[in-house]
């Protein structure tokens, strides 16, 4: 077993940074994303699929060209090659999880 807070995890731009090969190789990778009012990634892909979960606050996404309002308690699956983004319409927090044990971001903007 391993064990860490999320202090002593890297800080980038809005989001604490676990990668899952840099512990382990365990398969999963996440942003722990303390957001405010309107920050948020430029449109974006990914080639694995990604599991959102507002824990706090209210964002707006568009994915392949929907878009949605989440808050808190929403759940979001973004499947792998959806182009997506969210702008924090309030202060944000929310779990990130890719299903990759490292970070692979195709910018779009």
């Amino acid at each position: 077993m391993e064990m860490m807070h999320q202090s002593e995890l890297p800080f980038v731009g809005s989001s604490y940074e676990f990668a899952g090969a840099r512990s382990g190789g365990v398969g999963i990778s996440m942003f722990v994303v303390i957001d405010e009012t309107g920050g948020g990634p430029v449109l974006h892909r990914h080639r694995y699929d990604e599991v959102v979960y507002v824990i706090e606050g209210h964002s707006h996404w568009t994915v392949d060209g929907r878009e949605v309002d989440a808050g808190a308690g929403d759940i979001l699956v973004v499947r792998a090659g959806e182009k997506h983004k969210f702008v924090a319409t309030t202060p944000l927090r929310q779990i990130d999880i890719h299903l990759n044990p490292t970070f692979e971001q195709e910018d779009l903007e």
